[in-house]
């Protein structure tokens, strides 16, 4: 745990297209900034119920997801997790107990709950492939940017580095996990 006691965590399937853009946003934040104090990244993918111990560890946590809510291909919602208790975001299929249900399950612990909310990402195609859509595609810098506003007002300087990877790169490293980033 970092000394900013800051998570980012992503969730999501990058086997199902848009359902991984979360994932993929981990890892462009982790290769592309620097945060000042320090806070964690961490790739949550589909572990659901694996992630309870990050957090009842963690003070606050901004989760990145693709959220299924009935508006254009593209929008992005940041919603405190608390209006999303009890509904499940990222239950199911592959993802089974989802994160919110770790929250809800702190509360059956009677264990203190992290200030935590949701950013979200309207997705276009939900399919077995690994990948984004060209809308999301095109919406990621903007996801990207509404990430980074979240994190400096909680305090946190988010510094971008010269030496980044283009998301094209990042999406190639989980096609070809084997190859380096960037070959």
């Amino acid at each position: 745990m970092t000394e900013s006691g800051f998570t980012i965590l992503g969730v999501g399937n990058i086997l199902e297209m848009d359902d991984g853009i979360a994932v993929y946003a981990t890892s462009f934040l982790e290769q592309n900034y620097s945060f000042a104090p320090p806070v964690d990244i961490i790739n949550g993918g589909v572990e659901g119920i694996n992630l309870l111990n990050l957090f009842i560890e963690s003070e606050r946590i901004l989760i990145l997801d693709a959220i299924d809510i009935d508006d254009e291909t593209g929008s992005i919602y940041h919603i405190p997790s608390h209006e999303l208790s009890g509904f499940g975001v990222n239950s199911g299929g592959a993802h089974e107990v989802g994160v919110m249900q770790c929250i809800d399950m702190l509360e059956l612990m009677d264990k203190p709950q992290p200030k935590s909310s949701v950013v979200g990402i309207v997705p276009e195609t939900v399919k077995v492939h690994i990948g984004l859509s060209p809308t999301l595609q095109k919406a990621f810098s903007t996801y990207i940017e509404t990430i980074i506003k979240i994190v400096e007002d909680e305090g946190i300087i988010a510094t971008k580095r010269g030496d980044g990877i283009t998301l094209e790169s990042v999406i190639n490293r989980f096609k070809n996990p084997e190859r380096r980033v960037g070959e």
